[in-house]
């Protein structure tokens, strides 16, 4: 996003526009982070106040919406829709219970490697929204206690996430804004990923998996299930599956190409909505365009949208150029320092607040270092920082990333609520170590 100097803030009764744009961006923020008024409602409001006191002007402001990440959400979300009509998510659950016999100690991790991996080529809170009914499902049906399978399948998403352009919001935000590639994140951030999901599955099945045990019985209720009763349209998972793959090799081939992930994702949703209505009668296709774009979680887009102007005010006014100043100072100009800084400093406050309005701002204020390092490709390891510690640093409480509160709802909504206390407890030093380890990878990798 490049940046209108030009026009310069004209802000009511003459007033300073760094102060202005910060008093906004702060009062937004701290009742977003308290959660007693909806955070859209609130994005919205701020984005418009940013207008109203002359900081932004309409035009201005629609040219901070990033609308690549606007439609890489939007894409994404309908072809998930359709593709969850076929029942594809739950005949994959069932079958990996099946094949690990029923035994719990086997599914924990078996749960967290199936959300890990669809976070990664879907998005995370997608990802629990499927999956984590089927492992209520099949932890009541054990009759054991759910609460290690949330606890996983919770920090598998935020880590299967971390390893892709798609899988977290936070990854979708920098790639958009700094034009890296599906391919760029894998070969970036896919490696310490993968450390990290082997450390908890091996941390989790000695804290946890070891000690499960379930009766006969209740495994052979399991081992009763039949996979391929769970899929619901055979036609429409072929197509689904199809598009799917288009998706993925448009992700990663398109960047060469000029192809934006956000073009990719729209034109798969596109394709598949076809297909989906090829042979019906007008009456039913728009039944069915109507029913995929219901399903699209409108008030996150808008979110996104009153967050991208909120910053683009504050950005405009200058705040986050003085704020980059001041990181470069107090790092003394060292990119190593700069990225302990970021990558720390994201962890640590992705876990306090929301990771995407914290994002939100970081990209503007590492854009702002880039001559001072010496260049955009110079800066490529605060960009890695940025996503490791925003991604991870999500599993360090309830509130640190949606996924993990969309987990709590369901938790809760079963009766087995998860107390904000006793998850904090265990999931901070845990995430804490899953920083420690990208710290040695950022280290070795870039340095």
């Amino acid at each position: 996003m490049v940046v209108d100097h030009a026009a310069a803030p004209q802000v009511l009764f003459g007033m300073d526009p760094m102060m202005v744009s910060t008093a906004i961006l702060i009062f937004a923020y701290a009742f977003i982070i308290s959660e007693k008024i909806n955070r859209t409602i609130i994005a919205l409001l701020g984005g418009a106040l940013m207008i109203f006191m002359g900081v932004l002007n309409q035009d201005m402001a629609i040219k901070g919406v990033d609308f690549n990440t606007i439609a890489l959400l939007t894409g994404m979300m309908v072809i998930v829709s359709i593709t969850e009509k076929t029942g594809v998510f739950q005949y994959v659950a069932i079958l990996s219970a099946k094949l690990v016999k029923a035994n719990p100690r086997a599914l924990l991790i078996v749960m967290g490697l199936i959300t890990a991996m669809f976070s990664a080529l879907l998005d995370n809170v997608t990802t629990v929204l499927l999956t984590v009914p089927i492992t209520l499902l099949l932890t009541d049906q054990l009759k054991i206690n759910p609460y290690p399978f949330l606890f996983v399948q919770i920090f598998a998403s935020n880590i299967g996430g971390t390893a892709t352009l798609i899988g977290d919001p936070p990854n979708i935000m920098i790639g958009s804004q700094v034009g890296l590639s599906f391919m760029d994140f894998v070969n970036n951030v896919g490696l310490p990923a993968l450390l990290c999901l082997i450390f908890i599955m091996v941390f989790f099945d000695f804290f946890w998996g070891r000690k499960m045990v379930a009766a006969e019985s209740a495994r052979a209720a399991i081992m009763r299930y039949v996979p391929t009763e769970a899929i619901e349209d055979k036609g429409l998972l072929i197509k689904s599956l199809i598009v799917l793959a288009l998706v993925l090799a448009g992700f990663i081939l398109g960047h060469d190409h000029g192809l934006m992930p956000g073009t990719v994702a729209l034109a798969g949703a596109a394709l598949l909505m076809l297909l989906q209505c090829v042979g019906l009668s007008a009456e039913k296709q728009s039944h069915k365009v109507h029913e995929s774009f219901q399903s699209v979680e409108w008030g996150t887009i808008f979110f996104f949208i009153g967050l991208f102007v909120l910053v683009y005010g504050v950005e405009v006014a200058g705040v986050l150029n003085l704020m980059a100043t001041k990181l470069l100072d107090i790092t003394n100009n060292d990119l190593f320092m700069a990225s302990m800084v970021v990558l720390w400093s994201s962890a640590v406050l992705s876990a306090i607040v929301d990771n995407i309005p914290f994002v939100a701002t970081m990209i503007p204020l590492i854009k702002s270092t880039t001559a001072a390092f010496g260049g955009p490709d110079a800066v490529m390891p605060l960009w890695w920082s940025l996503s490791l510690g925003a991604c991870l640093g999500g599993n360090g409480s309830l509130i640190g990333a949606s996924a993990n509160v969309m987990v709590a709802g369901f938790a809760e909504r079963a009766g087995h609520r998860i107390s904000f206390l006793k998850f904090m407890a265990l999931a901070f030093p845990l995430m804490l170590v899953t920083i420690a380890i990208s710290t040695v990878y950022v280290w070795w990798a870039f340095f």
